[in-house]
């Protein structure tokens, strides 16, 4: 069938600038006013050499997760020092190498106390951020898991019950106060503490990990990322050594290499997804690794003395502008603060709002009339006085602060005060000028492979072309300084683009309503499955909990089945990848009466169009349940075939793969969900800002921090849907699924295609099965994967979704003459294959069991090995010296990692030199 989108701009074909001026039209709707809501969000200031040189360029943000470290040891390094700069600040054993956001993140905590002592009852202080609590509630209300709401005085850990608490501090009013005592009291139980806190406080106020906690985290947004109208932000997560091994996310290990050497990889990284599916400790697929970087690099540049001194201004600033509110008679609620202030005003509260209009000026407004003001490290002098005439105080600020005098400390002359220090690796004390900040971050760059070297042929993940043009909004300030609790009012150009692009995604998918909340496609598979899990409990259908899964899903679909509270049944895969429709309706026979889903993959997560994909979700239907469609695989789908059209009810796009938002090194994501009309009463909803204005609304809850997920990158999709307009969509997906058919063509020669359609074909993508060679020649996967290295390739897709094979995805973002290059690369590794097998080489000492080969390993003065120095760095013409991509370590060694887990940079002692040893040792 023809997909025709009637947006206006569609009727003409206009080029790059033409979309960018209209959508730039769109962005100055939005009003940039100075907002000290809080909350969680907060101004800063982005150092221009980490914007220009990080968040704008294409070497950082179009790499692959770090998956195969040889070619990432650099974002691997970034991380690395952000969960170090995490476990410092938090005085925390372990931190992972980020999360979501600040709600999610707390969600993971609650969750993680019920997996460590089984558990069902969860305290939540009162004074937490409101759309932390919402996003906490609603996890245990699909998990189980019975949540309250009390302040500490009030919470009774004497029944054992209870599993974990949270708490925030300082708490959402500003307040801070010592948790010690309930954090004694828990303990006592069997209870985990688990704290959300702020960074930046934490450079003067004392950290959580000395006085107890279990579980700290929260959002590192104000180390050098902008509000973006809520996202994308990396959250951060941290616990005591004795909880590593049930930590959610990824986290960066250090092990060794073939060498010996030191380096890095992601640690236990197989043991979610692969392994442990629905017994999964989380959900989450992406991370957010370029905002983790973008704050691990504001923590290198800044320094401990940086980061001290700019939570010091704030603490000042707060502490005069609560001394000017004083005495103009408002009331203050709280002594004890660090940078926010809750205010009950001596006057009327009508008045201060419009003289804080006049001036452009968002606070918080309390539904009982107080008002919050958060301040910031962007806030100077006018600001100040601003905000104090607001007030109606007629001092200035400079006049209150000479009146002040140095007695008056706040936090600094408390017991609160943090005396400990942090950030005392080589790597925050040596980077702090222009200079060298931009040399560091090159240097690491230079280290990993991304989309500026070559293609990242990966099945299932669509690494393709992030365009210039798409990605040149997300720093403009009129999308980037919008505090996310804003009155709608000041965010109407976000509102017409979050319209514009729900129409557009509309048409593409044939669903009825779109959420862009959840902000990641793991989120989006949770949101979708609750919704249908709301849906049908609001018929009066609890009992239906049984969700269909084929065993070649990915493995997020399992982990976020039973997130949603649901109970898992696998469906077999018949030998041609599809679906066992025998099975599949047997196992809807034996369910049928608690039937509540299928999650099913189109085109299949083998690569093929599964022809009976409408009598599937007929079946389903038929028998009460409801259709979960992955969005993985729209790329094969836009313009040609819609998941509204064939049966699905709810979907998640994965934006960051169709949609063109990049993968960042491992995140930012965006998982919106689309569904039709019946689930629309059931998407989620906001505390903070009410996005559901229908009356007959029945939301499912809460599922991200902020009220549209990562608001920031969605301009990314709308210009890609605008520049490429219909035909071009279309046209996309018919050239990716051509390319996918041209290389399977040229490999299947040299390599069994594991699986194809009913007519010859692979859908976008197709798999390799290399499980042969093992027994021909010792190779396996994982030796095909890094011998592509030194061709100057990432790997496809490794061992999933069959073990021992590779899955290629070339998208139609690449011309014939790369796809040329990759399957010449392929079949020379297929030589080098046959090679062994007819014993023309050592089975064990050879190219694809010794890769890759990094520089220092071809020009060592040593060479012992019974291939050329040329046959392993430059095994075909087109890989030219001066092109040349290097691995920078040798093949890492998993094993080694698991078992000696590191995951912080090394002690200051590593960094000294061998004079600084022996004067150690002398004295």
């Amino acid at each position: 069938f023809k997909i025709i989108l009637f947006s206006d701009i569609f009727f003409f074909q206009l080029g790059e600038n033409e979309i960018l001026e209209t959508l730039y039209n769109i962005a100055s709707k939005n009003m940039i006013w100075r907002s000290y809501i809080g909350m969680g969000y907060y101004n800063c200031s982005v150092p221009q050499p980490i914007a220009r040189n990080l968040l704008e360029n294409a070497g950082w943000v179009t790499q692959y997760t770090p998956y195969q470290p040889e070619v990432s040891q650099g974002r691997l390094e970034s991380l690395l020092n952000y969960q170090t700069m995490v476990c410092d600040i938090t005085g925390m054993d372990v931190a992972n190498a980020s999360l979501l956001d600040e709600g999610t993140a707390a969600a993971e905590a609650m969750q993680l106390c019920h997996r460590h002592n089984k558990r069902r009852k969860f305290y939540i202080d009162a004074r937490c951020h409101p759309q932390t609590i919402a996003v906490v509630q609603t996890r245990a209300n699909y998990t189980g898991v019975i949540t309250e709401l009390k302040l500490p005085h009030e919470m009774d850990f004497s029944g054992k019950d209870i599993s974990g608490v949270l708490f925030q501090y300082p708490d959402t009013e500003g307040k801070v106060e010592d948790f010690s005592e309930l954090v004694e009291r828990a303990h006592q139980n069997g209870t985990l503490a688990c704290c959300a806190t702020d960074l930046l406080a934490l450079c003067i106020l004392k950290p959580p990990g000395e006085f107890g906690v279990d579980v700290v985290l929260g959002n590192s947004q104000r180390f050098g990322v902008p509000l973006c109208y809520g996202g994308p932000h990396a959250a951060f997560f941290a616990v005591k050594e004795n909880l590593v091994r049930m930590m959610p996310g990824r986290m960066v290990g250090v092990t060794r290499d073939a060498n010996g050497k030191e380096v890095y990889r992601l640690a236990l990284q197989t043991r979610e997804q692969h392994i442990r599916r629905d017994k999964a400790t989380s959900n989450i697929c992406t991370a957010q690794a370029l905002l983790a970087n973008m704050a691990a690099m504001f923590g290198v540049y800044h320094g401990s003395d940086g980061l001290r001194h700019i939570a010091r201004r704030i603490h000042n600033a707060t502490l005069i502008l609560a001394e000017g509110l004083r005495r103009a008679g408002h009331k203050l609620h709280h002594d004890l603060f660090f940078d926010t202030l809750t205010i009950t005003c001596g006057c009327s509260v009508k008045e201060v709002l419009d003289r804080a209009a006049l001036r452009k000026i968002n606070f918080r407004i309390y539904s009982d009339g107080r008002l919050g003001v958060s301040l910031d490290e962007t806030v100077n002098e006018k600001d100040l006085d601003d905000i104090l005439w607001i007030f109606g105080c007629e001092s200035s600020a400079e006049l209150i602060a000479e009146g002040m005098g140095e007695e008056t400390k706040g936090i600094l002359s408390t017991p609160f005060k943090r005396t400990s220090k942090f950030l005392t690796h080589q790597v925050f004390n040596s980077y702090h000028s222009e200079t060298n900040i931009v040399r560091y971050m090159k240097r690491l760059e230079n280290k990993d492979i991304s989309l500026v070297h070559s293609m990242i042929p990966l099945g299932s993940c669509t690494m393709k072309l992030n365009s210039s043009a798409e990605l040149t909004p997300i720093s403009w300030k009129e999308f980037a300084n919008i505090h996310p609790f804003v009155p709608l009012d000041q965010a109407q150009g976000y509102q017409q683009l979050f319209k514009d692009l729900e129409k557009d995604l509309c048409e593409i998918t044939g669903y009825d309503k779109i959420s862009f909340q959840p902000n990641s496609g793991a989120q989006g598979e949770y949101a979708g499955l609750a919704a249908i899990k709301a849906y049908l409990n609001a018929k009066g259908e609890r009992h239906r909990t049984v969700c269909l899964i084929p065993k070649s899903a990915h493995g997020t679909n399992p982990a976020s089945a039973q997130m949603a509270g649901m109970k898992i049944q696998p469906i077999e895969v018949d030998k041609n990848g599809s679906i066992d429709i025998s099975h599949l309706k047997a196992m809807v026979d034996k369910h049928k009466e608690n039937l509540a889903a299928i999650m099913i993959t189109y085109p299949s997560t083998n690569g093929v169009f599964e022809e009976e994909i409408g009598d599937v979700c007929d079946l389903i239907h038929k028998h009460g349940g409801q259709v979960y469609l992955d969005g993985a695989n729209m790329n094969a789908q836009v313009g040609l075939c819609r998941p509204g059209d064939y049966g699905s009810d709810v979907s998640h796009l994965n934006l960051h793969k169709t949609f063109c938002i990049p993968h960042g090194g491992g995140g930012p994501g965006m998982g919106p969900i689309g569904v039709k009309k019946h689930l629309a009463p059931y998407l989620p909803t906001h505390p903070v800002i009410k996005i559901q204005p229908n009356k007959d609304a029945c939301p499912l809850g809460t599922v991200s921090a902020a009220p549209w997920g990562s608001s920031a990158i969605l301009p990314i999709s709308w210009v890609y849907i605008k520049t490429m307009g219909a035909k071009g969509l279309k046209h996309a997906s018919e050239i990716a699924i051509l390319n996918a058919n041209y290389m399977a063509k040229r490999l299947e020669k040299h390599y069994k295609i594991l699986f194809r359609g009913a007519r010859g074909y692979v859908a976008h993508e197709f798999i390799l099965d290399t499980r042969a060679f093992k027994k021909t020649a010792n190779i396996e996967a994982v030796d095909l994967a890094k011998r592509l290295q030194d061709y100057g390739f990432h790997a496809p897709t490794m061992s999933w979704p069959v073990a021992g094979t590779l899955m290629i995805e070339p998208t139609e973002s690449e011309d014939k003459a790369e796809l040329d290059r990759f399957c010449d690369a392929m079949i020379s590794i297929r030589q080098e294959i046959a090679e062994i097998e007819e014993g023309r080489m050592d089975p064990q000492i050879n190219p694809l069991k010794m890769s890759p080969h990094t520089l220092n390993c071809v020009t060592s003065s040593k060479w012992d090995r019974p291939y050329s120095r040329e046959v392993a760095a430059f095994p075909l013409p087109f890989v030219k010296p001066e092109t040349k991509f290097w691995p920078t370590i040798a093949r890492i060694d998993d094993i080694y990692g698991d078992q000696h887990l590191v995951c912080t940079c090394p002690p200051m002692e590593a960094y000294e030199s061998p004079f600084s040893e022996q004067k150690r040792a002398s004295s």
